[in-house]
């Protein structure tokens, strides 16, 4: 079977939405128009690189890009590394691997639903109230 020429996936995480594009070249990874390399904070590019790590050698062949809107720096890395693990999987074919992301972490291959709750009068956010006072 031949392998595709461009891969096209997406993931969510609250409100960020990243689209990662995955073809054949010399293992560049870009995150929002910058080398991998020189995005920061650490921890967004830890967790970009996460799927990749996983994989090995086999994606030292692909060039990655990955755009990402919306929502806040850990939310679009966690958008990211969702849309790069699925993006891997599809140009790879391979059912071992998906299997291996699965047991990792789940939320590699699944968008996460969960949202902010909406903040609620007779307080300062979506749970805490003001106390009450019988003195």
């Amino acid at each position: 079977m031949k392998a595709p020429v461009v891969v096209l996936t997406t993931g969510k995480r609250k409100r960020a939405v990243a689209r990662a594009t995955v073809r054949k070249g010399q293992g560049l990874v870009r995150f929002n128009d910058l080398p991998l390399e020189l995005v920061t904070p650490e921890i967004v590019r830890q967790k970009v690189s996460e799927p990749l790590l996983m994989v090995g050698d086999r994606a030292r062949a692909l060039d990655i890009t990955v755009a990402t809107r919306g929502g806040g720096i850990i939310g679009q890395a966690s958008a990211a590394r969702t849309a790069v693990a699925r993006g891997l999987i599809e140009w790879l074919k391979d059912a071992e691997l998906k299997e291996t992301f699965k047991h990792y972490d789940r939320s590699l291959l699944v968008n996460d639903p969960r949202r902010k709750l909406p903040k609620r009068p007779g307080g300062r956010g979506a749970r805490k109230r003001r106390q009450k006072s019988y003195r």
